[in-house]
């Protein structure tokens, strides 16, 4: 199978998967993300303690780029620590902005490498970064009642 094809599959099988679409029992945070150029929005819910992100899940709608990368953000930060999970945002970004393509460095994203190609397709990246956008902000405590991209 090609690569591209099977980065395809991934954010296809992601974008409908239910494991990561859930609210979160007891979350110590909330924050809805929104981006209003094509009406992608999601609710972003963590329960963190003691540094670690112990669960994660999301509700809303939008394109298949942005719930498949809502629920490839969340299986890779998910029993992580807050600061790993920031070192993976500031990593995913710079994949996305075209800054870093080290495939050793990206085999740190997982699965979420697949939305590597979005960079070429300036229309797609919010959609590709509103749930590590909404991640970001959360984890900062900066939450306003909503994010907008």
């Amino acid at each position: 199978m090609e690569l591209n094809a099977l980065y395809n599959q991934i954010i296809v099988e992601n974008s409908r998967a239910p494991q990561n679409r859930h609210k979160v029992e007891d979350a110590t945070i909330a924050l809805e993300g929104v981006n209003p150029s094509c009406g992608d929005d999601i609710i972003l819910e963590l329960r963190v303690k003691e540094g670690v992100i112990e669960d994660a899940g999301f509700t809303g709608d939008g394109c298949a780029i942005s719930q498949a990368s809502a629920s490839l953000m969340i299986d890779l930060v998910k029993g992580r620590t807050v600061e790993d999970a920031r070192e993976l945002l500031h990593l995913f970004f710079g994949m996305i902005k075209g800054e870093v393509a080290d495939e050793a460095r990206l085999e740190e994203l997982e699965e979420a490498v697949a939305l590597q190609g979005v960079s070429h397709m300036p229309a797609r990246v919010k959609c590709a970064v509103l749930a590590w956008h909404t991640l970001e902000e959360a984890l900062d405590g900066k939450q306003p009642q909503k994010l907008r991209l």
